[in-house]
This record gives structure tokens, sequence and C-alpha cells, in this order.
């Protein structure tokens, strides 16, 4: 079993593209307008943008956490939550052994909240 597609809350296609295409770094993949549905593909699984979706919180990984979040607070991107260290991997068990899990958490256009993570050495 696999995870197959994610559904977030977005009342703007256009707004929500422009932030998710710029975040991700690669254009969306599909829209069907009407509905009013907007896909990107990550690494694939389906992130669906949908106005009657309900809000998710995803967790997305990111190369380096501080750089994304100052890259985004230039572009005037709500942070929730300053780059920190949440958690250290002794084990493989949620990462790799011998890793710092880095976290923050910004606002996407729509005002969902958005982790962002990186495992660093």
């Amino acid at each position: 079993m696999g995870l197959v597609q994610v559904a977030q809350r977005a009342t703007d296609l256009d707004r929500a593209s422009a932030f998710y295409a710029d975040l991700l770094g690669t254009p969306p993949t599909a829209r069907f307008d009407p509905p009013g549905l907007l896909f990107f593909d990550l690494d694939g699984v389906r992130l669906l943008l949908d106005a009657n979706a309900p809000s998710s919180l995803l967790y997305l990984r990111v190369d380096d956490v501080a750089a994304t979040v100052e890259r985004l607070r230039g572009q005037g991107v709500e942070i929730e939550s300053e780059p920190h260290v949440i958690f250290s991997h002794e084990d493989d068990t949620l990462g790799p052994a011998g890793t710092d899990e880095w976290q923050a958490f910004v606002r996407d256009s729509e005002g969902n909240l958005v982790g962002l993570v990186a495992q660093t050495r």
C-alpha cells in the first residue's frame, strides 16, 4: 500500500498555482476548471488543490530549511515558525541515523499551514 494523493484547500487556483509552483520548483501537472482542481506531482504522489477540500498539514522535504524560509520571507510569505531542530535521529526509524531533522512552518497563499523539513548531518 502506498500514498496516492493528498488534497489541500485552495480557494483561488491561480494564486495557489503560483505559490506551489514557486515552492516546489515545478509547474502543475494538470488543471480541471471547472470543477476547480489543480494537481502537482510530488515524486509520484499527487498534490490536489481543491476549493472543496479541507485544510491539511503538509510536510514538504526541502534541501535547506533556512534558505527556503529566507527565500519565501523575501516574497512576503508568512513565517509561522523559524527553522529549528525538532529531532535527532539516533537510528533509522523515522529518518537517516545520525541526522538532525530541521523544521519550519509557513502559511501558503490560501492560509494553510505548511511544514518544511530537511535532515542534515
